[in-house]
């Protein structure tokens, strides 16, 4: 079965077309790498993907089904997350903080207790080291691209096989991960 399949994906900037008619197929367990030089369309393609672009011209299939990925929350919605070429995070706000930022239901109220706990489970699932009480501001480059793949899986919901994570160059910030 399929997790993913984008069909005939056009996305243009101006007179640039970044993507022109991309078929790509991930089938359920696969791991794929979109390789190829600067400028020639990967980021925009997983950016289509994700929610960020929307396609000129082209179909999105999750799952086999018809998907109509109109923001990140969408994508989300959709089991979908994306560790980013650049860093998404607030450097004033603490690890745990970042990874739980617009992510946590219940209303008004955040159960902290709770959420640290699911993010601790998690970080020892991945064999991340992190202090959760840290300034995203006073860590490494290694250590913000943890903080951008907890966010992600965390964020997403699905921290469990059967679930889509893309990243857009995600060692290109300059450090291993």
């Amino acid at each position: 079965m399929d997790a993913i399949r984008m069909v005939g994906i056009v996305k243009c900037f101006g007179p640039v077309r970044a993507n022109d008619g991309i078929d790509f197929t991930v089938r359920r367990q696969e791991i794929h790498c979109l390789l190829g030089e600067n400028g020639t369309g990967k980021s925009t393609l997983m950016n289509i993907l994700f929610g960020l672009y929307h396609p000129d011209a082209g179909e999105i299939y999750i799952n086999e089904e018809k998907a109509a990925i109109a923001n990140p929350n969408d994508a989300y919605l959709l089991g979908i997350g994306m560790v980013h070429q650049h860093f998404m995070l607030v450097n004033q706000l603490t690890v745990l903080e970042n990874i739980i930022l617009g992510k946590e239901s219940g209303g008004l109220l955040l159960n902290r207790r709770e959420s640290r706990r699911k993010v601790e489970e998690l970080s020892q699932r991945f064999g991340f080291k992190i202090d959760l009480d840290e300034k995203v501001a006073n860590l490494s480059v290694g250590m913000k691209q943890r903080v951008e793949i907890l966010k992600t899986v965390q964020g997403s919901g699905h921290h469990h096989s059967g679930r889509t994570h893309c990243g857009s160059d995600p060692a290109g910030g300059g450090g291993a991960v």
